[in-house]
């Protein structure tokens, strides 16, 4: 299916980072004790990254409701950003749509909101394909990362960064398809400038806040002047 091998090509850096940082996660939550099965469980219920790891903690913590919605709040509370900028990508996908919503993730918007398929190409099927991918991924690193953990005594040194690396490659892409580099440059500034404001725990919210005001108020002189990837 043409859908599904352009899905599969555009995901390949998520497939390295996901297995990679999963199994590292699933190795973490079988040294903190927790059952073997629940790193799958968690991976495919929550889908939520660094919630996840946060999650961890959380149960091996006393009980306090409040306190673990408010954290999850604050880690995932950016995916109100990727989903406004989703909304013109996935209007009439119809039922697939339920499945693109759930399935979103920090990845998974940076290759779907930077793929533009050939026309001959159901893009809808390819943000499907995208996401779907994506999230069998990562459910597939939690798992081998937890039978992994049965053995192994701790997190190897240095999977994180295969993440960061990841992005890179993504932001690299998006750079050199655009003919300008406005967007890019307003995500830097941003970034750069509320980091100085806020700590390194609390400038990402602020930054995308700006991030999105900024590109919604100069969206069409960006689109003029082909600011955006095409």
């Amino acid at each position: 299916m043409p859908a599904f091998r352009y899905a599969f090509s555009a995901s390949l850096p998520v497939l390295t980072g996901y297995l990679s940082l999963g199994i590292a996660y699933g190795i973490y939550a079988r040294a903190e004790g927790v059952s073997v099965w629940l790193p799958t469980l968690m991976a495919l219920v929550i889908y939520g990254g660094s919630l996840e790891f946060v999650t961890i903690t959380m149960l091996l913590s006393p009980f306090a409701p409040v306190q673990a919605f408010a954290m999850a709040l604050v880690i995932q509370a950016r995916h109100l950003f990727y989903g406004i900028s989703m909304l013109k990508k996935y209007k009439g996908a119809g039922w697939k749509k339920a499945f693109l919503i759930y399935w979103l993730s920090d990845e998974t918007f940076a290759v779907a909101f930077s793929v533009h398929p050939p026309s001959p190409i159901d893009k809808y099927w390819v943000y499907f394909f995208i996401s779907m991918l994506d999230y069998i991924y990562w459910a597939s690193g939690a798992t081998l990362g937890s039978i992994a953990g049965s053995i192994l005594p701790a997190v190897p040194d240095g999977l994180s960064f295969i993440m960061t690396a990841m992005f890179l490659v993504i932001f690299l892409d998006q750079w050199l398809k655009e003919k300008k580099h406005y967007t890019a440059l307003i995500g830097i500034l941003c970034a750069v400038f509320c980091r100085f404001l806020f700590s390194s725990n609390t400038f990402m919210l602020p930054s995308m806040g700006l991030i999105l005001v900024l590109l919604s108020a100069f969206r069409k002189p960006i689109e003029k002047e082909g600011g955006f990837a095409s």
